[in-house]
């Protein structure tokens, strides 16, 4: 990382947190058992939150675009994974893989920074200490092929 980008300080948003907590939460469960009506599944999962839905807008938007996306996001993940078969991934890093890497590709609203910090930390929330690394050695290579500044959002 070079020294000047260092120096700059990332904003994050408690809020935000826990929209990216959801999402994941939901990316599991939705790998787990795909439901026919993604729409439908995604209301209720959100109906079971604290806060009202209009809170979640920002879970909505990532869980569709992760899925909107998935292929190209699991290829990442795979190109990324170096002796790791794809089915040998646990599932919870897999869904906090793909929202991070979905992030990366495709919200330039959104440091690159930010969205690797948030995955580190969304591991740490739902997973075991070594999860850490196995997700911050993909998102690593992954930091490599962004063509943006790794600490602002892309104008």
């Amino acid at each position: 990382m070079e020294a000047d980008e260092s120096a700059k300080p990332v904003k994050r948003s408690p809020q935000r947190r826990e929209n990216r907590m959801c999402a994941v939460q939901f990316l599991y469960q939705w790998e787990l058992n795909k439901p026919d009506q993604l729409n439908d599944a995604l209301r209720v999962f959100l109906e079971t939150q604290d806060q009202d839905r209009d809170y979640y807008a920002f879970t909505e938007e990532l869980v569709h675009g992760v899925i909107e996306h998935i292929e190209a996001v699991d290829a990442e993940i795979q190109a990324h994974a170096a002796n790791w078969t794809f089915a040998r991934i646990a599932k919870v890093e897999l869904s906090i893989l793909r929202l991070a890497i979905y992030e990366l590709l495709h919200r330039r609203d959104i440091p690159p920074i930010v969205s690797i910090n948030e995955a580190i930390e969304l591991g740490k929330i739902f997973s075991n200490p070594d999860s850490k690394r196995f997700i911050n050695g993909i998102l690593d290579q992954m930091k490599n092929k962004i063509d943006r500044p790794l600490r602002s959002a892309a104008d």
